[in-house]
C-alpha cells in the first residue's frame, strides 16, 4: 500500500507537504505542487478522503430521504440532486415508504443522522409539532408540501393553483363532465388534498358542479389503482368527458384502462396527470401533464442546506418552485400538441 511517505520521497519534499497539497492548502508553489502531483500519479497513492472529511468536521454526504425510490418522480428529482450537488457532496438515498416510524428514525436517531453533513426529508407522516421537537443537530431541509413550519426551511410548489390550470386547460375545451382520480381521503398526503381543492375550486369558477359520481378514489397512486379507478368510472352513470389524474402513474394506467375499453383520447375522454415523468412523453398518447421544476426545487432545497450548514439560524423560509402546464396528445391530439410543444419555452 502506497503511503504518504512513498509520495514525499519520489517527489523529495515532506510528507507535510504531500499533505497540503493534498488537501489544496494555498501555500504551495506551483512547481512543488506539480512534482507531489507527479509522484501521486506515478505511484498511485489514493488520499483517504473519509479520514480527511472527519477531521474537517465533515462527512461529506448528504442524504435525500422520500417516500418511494422506485416511483419515478422521486427518481428523477434524485437525479435532479445529484446534478445540483456535483462532485462536492456523495448524495445517499433512503425511503421511508411513509411509514411513520421510519420517518421519526431518520430524524430523531441522532447516531444514524449524525452521518449526514445535512438532511433533506419529504414526509408525508410526521407533522410540524412533531418536527418541532427535534432539536438542534444534521441540518434538516424539507420538501413537498405535508408540513409547514417556521423552524425548517421548505420547498414547495403551488399544488392548488397547478391543479386549477390543469382543470382550467379541459375547460377551456368544453369539457363539462370531468372526473378526479386520486388517493382514499383516509390516505391521502396533504398534497393530494392541495390538488384535490384545487380540482374543486376550477370546477366553481367554471360554474361546474362537483359530482361525487366523478370522484374516483383509489387505494394508492400507482398505475394500478388508475386503472382501476378508471374502469369504475366507465361503468358508472357518470360517464366523464375528462380526468384529472393526481399523478401521472395514475394517470397512466387510466390510458390503459380507456384503451383497452377502446375510448378515444382525447376524443371521447381527455386526460391530465401530474409531476411530468418521463413515461408520460412517450405514452400512446402522450400525456398532458403539471410539470414541477424538479431542476428548481433540488437547487432550492441544496441552496438552503447549504446556509444552514454554514450556521445559518434564521427562521425557516417557505419557498415556492415554479411549475407549467405541459400540453400533449392526451388533451389536444397530436396536431395540436405539437404546436404546443414547439411554442412553449423550455425548462429553467
Amino acid at each position: 500500500m502506497v503511503t504518504v511517505r512513498d509520495v514525499a520521497a519520489r517527489a523529495g519534499v515532506s510528507p507535510r507537504t504531500v499533505s497540503n497539497v493534498v488537501n489544496e492548502h494555498p501555500h504551495v508553489s506551483a512547481e512543488t505542487r506539480r512534482r507531489v502531483e507527479l509522484a501521486i500519479s506515478e505511484t498511485g497513492y489514493r488520499p483517504n478522503l473519509t479520514a480527511r472529511s472527519l477531521r474537517q468536521g465533515r462527512s461529506g454526504l448528504i442524504g435525500l430521504v422520500v417516500p418511494e425510490v422506485d416511483v419515478p418522480y422521486f427518481a428523477e428529482l434524485t437525479r435532479a440532486f445529484i446534478d445540483v450537488l456535483g462532485e462536492e457532496y456523495t448524495l445517499v438515498v433512503d425511503q421511508t415508504d411513509g411509514r411513520p416510524e421510519r420517518e421519526r428514525d431518520v430524524v430523531f436517531h441522532r447516531g444514524r443522522a449524525g452521518l449526514f453533513d445535512g438532511l433533506i426529508l419529504n414526509p408525508l407522516q410526521l407533522g410540524a409539532d412533531e418536527l418541532a421537537r427535534r432539536g438542534p443537530g444534521t441540518p434538516l431541509v424539507l420538501i413537498g408540501e405535508q408540513v409547514t413550519s417556521e423552524l425548517f426551511d421548505h420547498v414547495v410548489i403551488d399544488n392548488v393553483e397547478a391543479a386549477r390550470e390543469a382543470v382550467r386547460h379541459l375547460t377551456s375545451q368544453g369539457r363539462r363532465r370531468i372526473a378526479v382520480v386520486g388517493g382514499e381521503r383516509e390516505s391521502w398526503t396533504h398534497t393530494t388534498m392541495l390538488r384535490a381543492q384545487g380540482y374543486r375550486e376550477a370546477l366553481e369558477e367554471a360554474g361546474l358542479p362537483y359530482r361525487d359520481g366523478l370522484d374516483a378514489r383509489t387505494g394508492a397512486l400507482h398505475r394500478a389503482d388508475g386503472a382501476r379507478a378508471m374502469a369504475h368510472l366507465l361503468s358508472s352513470g357518470e360517464r366523464p368527458d375528462a380526468v384529472f389524474c393526481l399523478n401521472d402513474l395514475v394517470a397512466l394506467g387510466a390510458l390503459r384502462t380507456l384503451a383497452t375499453a377502446g375510448v378515444r383520447v382525447p376524443d371521447d375522454v381527455a386526460v391530465v396527470g401530474f409531476d411530468d415523468v418521463e413515461d408520460g412523453r412517450f405514452s400512446t398518447p402522450t400525456l398532458t401533464t403539471v410539470a414541477p421544476d424538479k431542476a428548481q426545487i433540488a437547487r432550492l432545497a441544496v441552496e438552503r442546506l447549504r446556509l444552514r450548514m454554514a450556521g445559518d439560524t434564521s427562521p425557516g423560509a417557505t419557498i415556492v418552485a415554479d411549475h407549467r402546464l405541459v400540453v400533449r396528445e392526451s388533451t389536444a391530439g397530436p396536431a395540436r400538441a405539437e404546436q404546443e410543444r414547439r411554442r412553449r419555452p423550455p425548462p429553467s
